[in-house]
């Protein structure tokens, strides 16, 4: 947001000068009247002049606004609402006790645009993707049209709090497997550029076969010794470039499509965006956005563009004036029972309840794959580290056997 030099008198007449963050010079001098100050010049900051924590953050980067963050933003303005307190007051409140440095700015700057005569969506809206995501832009939109704000916050606060306890048991689920991997990489690193040379050099003193096994280490040993530098840097340029990649719309798609089809995980994800997609459509119905528009906002809402285009397809298809039942079931997003479900909530009228129960139903699937999930993956690396502790004791031991033949061959 740009940054202004301002020049005016308080209550009393004395002379005051600073800087202050606007989206434009009037607003700055509404945001300067409301404050108690008359402004007398108001122009924009010379770059370079900005605060020092303010540039070396923008410079290294800064603590992102999380959802915890966000749950705990929205308990607040229901709270807070809920009491009666001003949407301005509230927001003030918040900006001053929040711990999170990109919040306080964001709430700030949602200040300066309601005293600019933005309402709160449009405030909001200016924040959107970065902080706040287009779902709950449209419930606040909605609770501020409605008059139910605080409801909007609620809602919106419960959604947020059940994300992010699904993202952090997947998260705990992934991180001993994760863990796994990276000592096995380790270990085998250790091996290859330690371990290897010097068995290598003692088997290069006689003249024995070596087998398979010893050969493929050794040779590995070798190369990693002399071009250890193009393993490293291909490893780096591998990840840049899959970064980079999957940054496009074809690779984030084919990704996210790739991503729900992983062994084991996959049914895990699978299953947390369809409770995601559920939920995020049960909330908005419920809190009065149209059915079309509800589906857009989700389709942008459930992060995974593979997911995101089967929901466009049943927006497109709701909008041709086909029912959600027939839609879902043309997307193969969803097994025959979900399609039942949703079936009877359209024919009762109330596809948010039966959105709700289906939600539900997937959290209780996310539970349990996540509670087997370490017994599932666990044969896995064992299997692979068994593999690895074979080739290496074939690799380093089976040469001493030919080794004791030579020896008792000369000594007979």
């Amino acid at each position: 947001m740009p940054v202004f030099e301002y020049k005016g008198r308080n209550r009393r007449g004395e002379a005051v000068k600073g800087r202050i963050e606007g989206l434009s010079s009037d607003a700055v001098a509404v945001q300067l009247f409301n404050s108690g100050v008359t402004p007398i010049d108001i122009s924009a900051a010379r770059a370079g002049g900005g605060d020092v924590v303010t540039g070396l953050s923008q410079l290294f980067g800064e603590k992102k606004v999380e959802l915890v963050d966000l749950v705990l933003f929205c308990r607040q303005m229901f709270s807070l609402l809920r009491a009666g307190v001003p949407i301005l007051q509230a927001l003030r409140n918040l900006r001053d006790s929040t711990q999170n440095p990109k919040l306080a700015r964001t709430l700030g700057s949602m200040l300066e645009g309601l005293d600019a005569g933005l309402d709160l969506t449009s405030a909001v809206k200016r924040h959107s993707p970065e902080v706040f995501s287009p779902l709950m832009v449209s419930l606040i939109q909605v609770g501020e049209t409605t008059g139910g704000l605080d409801e909007a916050f609620q809602q919106l606060a419960v959604y947020l709090d059940r994300e992010r306890n699904t993202r952090a048991r997947i998260v705990q689920a992934m991180r001993y497997p994760m863990f796994v991997v990276i000592a096995i990489v380790i270990a085998l690193f250790i091996i290859i550029l330690v371990v290897i040379p010097p068995f290598a050099k003692l088997y290069a003193g006689f003249k024995v076969e070596l087998p398979w096994a010893t050969k493929l280490l050794i040779g590995l040993s070798d190369f990693m010794q002399a071009y250890w530098y193009v393993v490293f840097g291909a490893i780096a340029l591998a990840i840049v470039g899959f970064h980079t990649y999957v940054r496009t719309p074809e690779g984030s798609y084919k990704w996210d499509k790739t991503k729900l089809k992983l062994p084991v995980v996959g049914k895990v994800l699978y299953q947390a965006m369809l409770a995601r997609f559920t939920r995020s459509l049960a909330v908005t119905m419920k809190a009065g956005v149209p059915l079309v528009q509800g589906m857009t906002v989700v389709s942008r809402a459930v992060d995974n563009d593979y997911i995101s285009e089967r929901i466009v397809q049943m927006r497109d298809g709701v909008e041709r004036g086909e029912s959600i039942t027939r839609t879902a079931a043309m997307t193969g997003m969803f097994p025959p029972l979900v399609i039942q479900m949703i079936s009877v909530g359209e024919e009762s009228g109330s596809v948010d309840d039966l959105m709700i129960e289906v939600a539900d139903y997937y959290d209780r699937e996310v539970d349990y794959d996540i509670s087997k999930m370490s017994d599932a993956i666990q044969p896995i690396l064992i299997t692979v580290v068994g593999v690895m502790v074979l080739i290496l004791a074939l690799g380093v031991f089976l040469p001493w056997w030919n080794l004791i033949s030579v020896f008792k061959g000369g000594g007979g």
